[in-house]
């Protein structure tokens, strides 16, 4: 249960840090900068559950993973969304 709270609370707070920056394109505008905090505050969080139920070394890697792995998908996300509405599809 622990790792799933990890997993989401990791998960929500890089997808809150992506939509606040100025650089997103998946809304017409970004988010405001307590989104960004509150998203940090969520990464610390999940971090904290990561180290509590996998260890200092495995949670830090299993938190940064997430975090990479997430702020490289939601960039191909926006790509794919322009895309396909300029598509038409």
């Amino acid at each position: 249960m622990i790792t799933l709270l990890a997993l989401l609370w990791t998960l929500s707070g890089a997808v809150l840090i992506y939509l606040a920056s100025a650089q997103q394109r998946l809304r017409a505008c970004a988010l405001p900068a307590a989104a960004r905090h509150a998203g940090w505050l969520l990464v610390i969080a999940g971090t904290g559950c990561w180290w509590y139920d996998a260890g200092m070394g495995p949670g830090m890697a299993a938190a940064l993973t997430l975090l990479m792995f997430t702020w490289v998908v939601l960039p191909y996300a926006a790509w794919w969304r322009t895309a396909a509405a300029e598509a038409g599809e």
